[in-house]
């Protein structure tokens, strides 16, 4: 039963995702114990339907929408253990929405196969292993932003009523998103470095719209370092350069396999 997996990390995402919006502006707050279980749970599960799901008998299934799971799984992951040490009742609704959805594709939509054999080539491998940790660490920055500028928000409103009582401080949640730009920056650069001897076109758009993503996320991080850059201009650049990564990252093959796939 290859959807028994993917089916109950969905229900358990459901249940994070619900348990946190029902009581999101409840004056007691959200039942974070059985949030974090369920949001445990499906972590679990969705790992585990990612390895029956990528490793083949005959290589490893790069499918987009695996790819994308793949993605959706190392966010969550990463934003429910750093939520462990800085408030994100925010962001966990949005990161395991964004899983459960996926998820459900992956049940209603037949699973393309776009076969890859990464054990025989393991400059390959580090490759992707590096883009794919810097495009996660850039997208939690850019979710780190978005949250940065909610709370900003509100002090200036003077409303530290429901939700705003379950949010870090603002500092604290502006330090963070800083240094995920950091080391994001620096990771999305050697992943770009690793990949060169890979290329087969110096000018294809994935690595022309990787490239000036490195260049808006590079400047941020100079602007903020050297000139104070935050608020506004932050979350624009950020925004902008998680855009552009996006596009280089699946934009082609979403053309590929889905718009030429059915047409």
């Amino acid at each position: 039963m290859p959807w028994l997996l993917p089916a109950l990390a969905l229900t358990a995402y459901t249940v994070a995702t619900v348990t946190l919006l029902w009581r999101l502006f409840h004056p007691a707050g959200p039942n974070f114990k059985l949030t974090f279980s369920a949001g445990t749970a499906a972590v679990v599960l969705h790992m585990l339907a990612l390895v029956d799901s990528i490793f083949t008998g005959q290589g490893q299934n790069f499918s987009l929408l695996n790819v994308s799971s793949l993605v959706c799984w190392l966010l969550t992951l990463s934003v429910t253990l750093t939520s462990l040490r800085s408030p994100a009742v925010l962001l966990l609704p949005l990161v395991y929405g964004c899983a459960a959805l996926i998820l459900l594709a992956s049940l209603l939509f037949p699973v393309s196969v776009q076969l890859q054999h990464l054990e025989q080539n393991a400059g390959l491998l580090v490759h992707i292993a590096i883009a794919f940790t810097a495009y996660v660490v850039l997208i939690m920055a850019t979710l780190y932003s978005i949250q940065v500028s909610y709370i900003s928000y509100k002090l200036k409103q003077k409303n530290f009523s429901g939700v705003s009582r379950f949010l870090p401080p603002l500092l604290q949640a502006e330090n963070l998103q800083f240094r995920l730009l950091a080391a994001g920056t620096l990771l999305l650069a050697l992943a770009l470095l690793s990949g060169i001897p890979f290329m087969t076109d110096w000018i294809d758009h994935k690595s022309l719209l990787s490239l000036l993503a490195l260049v808006l996320f590079g400047a941020l991080s100079w602007g903020h370092a050297r000139l104070g850059w935050r608020g506004k201009t932050a979350i624009t650049l950020t925004i902008s350069g998680s855009v552009l990564l996006t596009l280089a990252y699946f934009g082609s093959r979403f053309v590929k396999e889905v718009l030429l796939g059915r047409f």
